[in-house]
């Protein structure tokens, strides 16, 4: 189907399809979520037990090994995630399913006081990282399959977000947990995740036909 036939590309901004802002806000305000709960993770793991804002006193050796295997498993579940929306889902209700699993994770380890609540938390992010991450990035590229000489535009835009939710994230959320309580810098990543599946569910239509389930995509195509 060619560009000019889907409703996605008939508003522009800045020369490109208005959806793509969508994007870009969305993954904005997911990787403020992302990097803010990492900036937090290690220091409120090794933090005193003791003092205005204590931690849970774990060896350093500890919790950077939990930090590594929340990493790496993030990195790794994008496969799964990937697969699954191909296949069943379509990109754009596993972005929004992927944002719903992470805002629950992040409300999960905002209950700081429980080992329980913050393992369960990191293991609903990584799903839901697997189900967001590769995604996003197929729908900007479905956006552009007829376009391709705007596409490196269009990613140059979108990694703006990108960068700016890492750098606002990492800054407010690291000040907030730091300096007001670890349970209120875990809860703004997830108030901004929430924000992000938010403004992502009730503006998808923007995107026509782009990021449906596979099933409806065949309908359409007969």
């Amino acid at each position: 189907m060619s560009a000019t036939e889907n409703d996605f590309f008939k508003s522009r901004v800045l020369g490109h399809p208005s959806g793509l802002f969508v994007l870009f806000f969305t993954e904005m305000w997911e990787r403020f979520s992302y990097y803010g709960m990492r900036a937090l993770l290690v220091l409120f793991l090794t933090s005193s037990l003791i003092g205005d804002n204590p931690g849970w006193g774990w060896p350093r050796e500890h919790a950077l090994a939990l930090y590594g295997s929340y990493t790496a498993m993030a990195y790794l579940t994008p496969i799964l995630g990937g697969y699954f929306a191909d296949k069943i889902l379509g990109y754009r209700w596993a972005v929004v399913l992927g944002a719903s699993l992470m805002t629950l994770g992040h409300a999960s380890m905002a209950i700081e006081t429980n080992q329980m609540f913050l393992y369960m938390g990191l293991i609903l992010l990584v799903l839901g990282n697997g189900f967001f991450k590769p995604n996003m990035t197929s729908i900007l590229s479905e956006m552009y399959k007829e376009n391709q000489q705007k596409k490196d535009g269009a990613y140059t835009i979108f990694y703006m977000g990108v960068n700016s939710g890492a750098f606002l994230g990492m800054l407010l959320c690291g000040y907030l947990g730091e300096k007001v309580g670890w349970s209120y810098g875990f809860g703004l990543a997830g108030i901004f995740m929430l924000v992000g599946m938010l403004q992502f569910y009730f503006t998808q239509g923007i995107f026509g036909s782009i990021g449906l389930k596979p099933v409806k995509i065949k309908k359409i195509l007969k």
